[in-house]
């Protein structure tokens, strides 16, 4: 079965996990800089089957855009343009990096290996891909 990826893109780090095979278990696979994603993905792309990319969604708690959207708007154009055939789907990743940080207090890392923002971006893309995959469970 292909993998499913999840991205969360930033202005300068973007972190990517992926599923298993079966689609079962979500794990951080890199944080690169945001300039390097497509690149990246193409690569990746000729090594592994991948189904689908979920692109994270940043909005405010009303649900508005947050001041990141255009950046990753931006983003989203070019990877559409880049990979006009792969199925891609926009997740809402509100609270990610505070769940992240958490995750990483939570499993006792020190306070310098906690300020690892490439790590909390990672952590960010493995929870979104977590979550759509519980919702798609149900």
């Amino acid at each position: 079965m292909p993998r499913i990826i999840a991205i969360d893109y930033g202005q300068k780090r973007t972190g990517i996990a992926v599923t298993d095979e079966l689609q079962i278990i979500a794990s951080g696979l890199t944080a690169i800089p945001s300039e390097e994603v497509i690149p990246f993905l193409k690569d990746y792309f000729a090594k592994e089957e991948v189904i689908k990319v979920l692109i994270g969604e940043p909005l405010q708690m009303n649900g508005q855009p947050s001041e990141s959207t255009p950046v990753i708007e931006a983003f989203v154009t070019r990877f559409k343009t880049a990979f006009p055939d792969m199925k891609m789907e926009r997740v809402d990743e509100r609270f990610t990096s505070k769940m992240a940080f958490q995750t990483m207090i939570d499993s006792g890392l020190k306070k310098k290996q906690r300020q690892n923002k490439a790590l909390i971006d990672e952590i960010s893309a493995t929870i979104m891909l977590r979550d759509y995959l519980s919702r798609k469970m149900i």
